[in-house]
């Protein structure tokens, strides 16, 4: 990995941008953050760009051609909440020995019924048996199931169908309860994938760690609001699925600039362009006001786009991480605080203390982009380059002509 140093680089260090300074790396970490430059680190000249902490999706589906994507556009971290083990597991082992693959932490299987969801969405994935739960008694052999597999949180989903255009059994609040209790009882998270108002109530009522989308189905209401701050609970409100449920082009947008559509293939491309339009399109203001109230009321909110497989419409692994900032700050987010919710945010919610920042000690997980993305934060697509623990991803990856 050898000792380099990026020179005369403003630096956006996961809370604020600093002056030009020089940042050293050495055995891909972060050695020095300003000070003398060694004589013997190899030279990156950074004069007018803006380094950044290498971005963090907090909530994806995970597989190699996702990881590979994503790295290509400066996501070095994606949080994967909910795959195959049988995928994941050899996943995981390549990406310790592979820096053109963003890493990738695993929540496993996402704790669901028989028939629940995501069932009516993987018909023709030939997946292994999925395990489930329909009583209490059944839900700690699920949770140490998953922590055998090597899950580093714990995955529910709360989900009857109706905001994604069908009828499904669902969870009840008592499995979830006990879910909940579970994951807590083995020194793990527990997120909970919740789309309606009445699931986020499920989901606070047992004391879920965070939620993994926000529900479009109404309006917020401040009681709700008022539960979810003191409650201590983060929030990863995945506004790219929501607009792609609610039938907005942008995912048509981000596919078509310059700086993106050369790094897709036309498959990727054509599932980005598209949306589900399962609800209407004025419900995803009710997404929008609801970031905006929780921002206000001083929750976490992580940005994560739910990006998995081709037939995920409207999202792209690492495209999508760069509009879900876009979006945050159309409900109030400055461009400072939407890199903090791609960057050091998620690192400390999820534990992952040596990631989302710039300081000595830190892993260097790096990207470098043209401008300044706390004033204008498409500059974040501008990239000039990316490092994954010091490692410089093929610039033809990060710049294809």
């Amino acid at each position: 990995m050898g000792k380099w140093l990026l020179a005369n680089v403003r630096v956006f260090d996961g809370s604020l941008l600093t002056d030009p300074t020089d940042v050293t790396v050495e055995g891909g970490v972060i050695s020095s953050v300003g000070g003398g430059r060694p004589g013997d680190a190899d030279v990156v000249d950074g004069a007018g760009a803006t380094l950044l902490p290498g971005l963090i999706d907090a909530h994806t589906h995970a597989d190699e051609p996702g990881l590979r994507q994503a790295l290509t556009f400066g996501v070095t971290t994606e949080l994967d909440l909910a795959s195959m083990p049988d995928t994941m597991i050899p996943l995981r082992n390549s990406v310790a020995t592979s820096f053109d693959l963003a890493d990738v932490r695993s929540a496993s299987f996402g704790l669901t019924t028989p028939d629940g969801h995501p069932h009516q969405l993987r018909q023709e994935m030939n997946d292994p048996v999925w395990p489930t739960a329909t009583h209490p008694d059944q839900v700690q052999d699920f949770v140490d199931g998953r922590i055998a597999e090597g899950a580093d949180y714990i995955k529910i989903l709360i989900e009857d169908g109706h905001t994604l255009g069908a009828s499904l059994p669902t969870l009840t609040p008592d499995v979830v309860d006990a879910a909940v209790r579970a994951g807590h009882e083995r020194g793990k998270l527990v997120l909970a994938h919740a789309l309606t108002f009445a699931a986020t109530q499920i989901a606070l009522d047992a004391g879920a760690d965070g939620l993994t989308h926000l529900f479009v189905d109404q309006p917020h209401t401040d009681e709700l609001i008022a539960r979810i701050a003191d409650s201590g609970m983060f929030v990863i409100p995945t506004l790219s699925t929501l607009a792609s449920i609610t039938g907005q082009r942008n995912g048509a947008d981000l596919a078509n600039d310059v700086r993106v559509r050369p790094k897709l293939s036309p498959e990727w491309f054509d599932n980005l362009s598209r949306s589900w339009g399962f609800q209407q399109p004025h419900e995803f203001q009710y997404a929008l006001d609801t970031v905006t109230a929780l921002h206000v009321a001083g929750v976490d909110v992580l940005a994560g786009t739910d990006a998995a497989h081709l037939g995920g419409y409207g999202m792209a692994h690492g495209a999508s991480l760069h509009d879900e900032m876009r979006l945050l700050i159309l409900a109030g987010f400055s461009p400072a605080e939407a890199l903090n919710a791609a960057t050091s945010v998620p690192a400390a919610r999820f534990g992952l203390h040596e990631r989302g920042t710039i300081r000595p000690g830190a892993r260097a997980d790096l990207i470098l982009v043209d401008g300044d993305p706390t004033e204008t934060i498409s500059h974040t697509l501008s990239l000039l380059g990316v490092w994954r623990e010091g490692v410089r991803l093929d610039p033809a990856a990060v710049n294809p002509t």
